[in-house]
């Protein structure tokens, strides 16, 4: 069974489950949490990203952090979260340090490219404490042409739709998708 919202059409979250038996009611000793079957191994989503995200060159997953670029504190700080993380993680893609809005960003931001699993839950838990006074987009980049999706609505539903937010949620300039097609 499918669910339909808009153009989208998303497959159900127990794809691959409908015959296992029910779920137990039973909770674990803090009272509150249920206790889950047990599996012969762990969910492969721990080692590789699911499909249809990018596990080619480009990652499965964007950070784009912002700041205000005529904020001095707020440049400061930015400029300093960008050198640690490129000291603290220097196996990620960190690109240019941006001082003006650049692409579908309205502020200045630097971006960041997460390529697994284990990068992904390292560093964003890292940038919950670090990131400070500024906010951080973390989008998917996901590979659907061969499902017929043009590319700037696949950018589109990356950058919206999909997107995780920490802190401030800025307004992108989602049509420049449109514009780039």
């Amino acid at each position: 069974m499918a669910f339909a919202a808009g153009k989208y059409t998303y497959p159900s979250p127990l794809q691959g489950y409908e015959d296992a038996p029910p779920l137990p009611d039973e909770k674990n000793d803090d009272g509150k949490s249920f206790k889950n079957p047990a599996r012969e191994s762990l969910s492969n989503a721990y080692l590789e990203f699911p499909d249809p995200l990018d596990k080619s060159r480009r990652g499965g997953f964007d950070v784009h952090i912002y700041y205000l670029q005529h904020d001095e504190s707020q440049t400061k700080y930015a400029r300093e979260l960008w050198e640690r993380i490129r000291r603290e993680f220097p196996e990620l893609r960190i690109y240019r340090f941006w001082d003006r809005p650049v692409g579908p960003h309205p502020i200045a931001m630097f971006e960041v490219n997460l390529f697994t699993p284990a990068q992904f839950g390292a560093f964003i838990s890292w940038l919950a404490i670090y990131r400070g006074p500024l906010s951080a987009l973390i989008h998917p980049n996901t590979v659907e042409a061969g499902e017929g999706v043009p590319k700037h609505e696949t950018e589109r539903r990356n950058h919206s739709e999909r997107a995780i937010w920490m802190g401030e949620r800025i307004n992108l300039d989602l049509d420049i998708f449109e514009r780039f097609s």
